[in-house]
């Protein structure tokens, strides 16, 4: 079979590979990039694949986009899960949100993704997969809103919540 034909990546043969084994922790980047600041998760993921080689392969870095439970197999049984994404909580739009210890409470949406993110953490606990720590670091958007490209606010985040790249070592 032809893989590259077959549109799988060098990272999608490899997690294929009989016998390989995921890193402990997974950096989830959610978002889409078509809805403006909503894509901010998605420039976190991407400033912090920049530094992967100080984790030494101990961290998985993945772009989710929205795929939701179709991201099941990839959060099962890791020892944390750091999502990076848009946060609403009401705040100045650019504000950086470290949320640990993730519980869906219900009500309103904290995230732009909370219904796709809280499902997923939903449906692996029900599995009994969930990773034992779940944190988010997300950003307040101005917009959410159909349009490529983030607000000045969110693209000026972007690099404070990457400096919250401890976070990952340290899960």
């Amino acid at each position: 079979m032809d893989y590259a034909t077959a549109g799988l990546s060098a990272q999608a043969i490899s997690t294929m590979t009989v016998g390989s084994v995921d890193p402990a922790v997974l950096v989830l980047g959610v978002g889409n990039t078509l809805f403006g600041d909503d894509g901010a998760g998605l420039l976190v993921l991407a400033e912090l694949e920049r530094d992967a080689g100080q984790w030494a392969g101990q961290l998985e870095f993945l772009d989710g986009g929205a795929q939701g439970l179709a991201l099941l197999d990839r959060i099962a049984n890791r020892r944390a899960l750091l999502v990076l994404d848009a946060v609403t909580l009401g705040a100045e739009p650019g504000t950086v949100h470290v949320l640990r210890g993730w519980v869906h409470a219900g009500g309103r949406a904290s995230t732009a993704h909370e219904s796709n993110v809280a499902e997923l953490l939903q449906a692996s606990m029900r599995l009994g997969e969930c990773p034992q720590q779940v944190t988010v670091i997300g950003i307040e958007p101005a917009r959410i809103a159909t349009g490529i490209g983030v607000s000045d606010a969110v693209a000026k985040a972007v690099g404070e919540a990457a400096a919250c790249r401890e976070l990952a070592g340290s899960l």
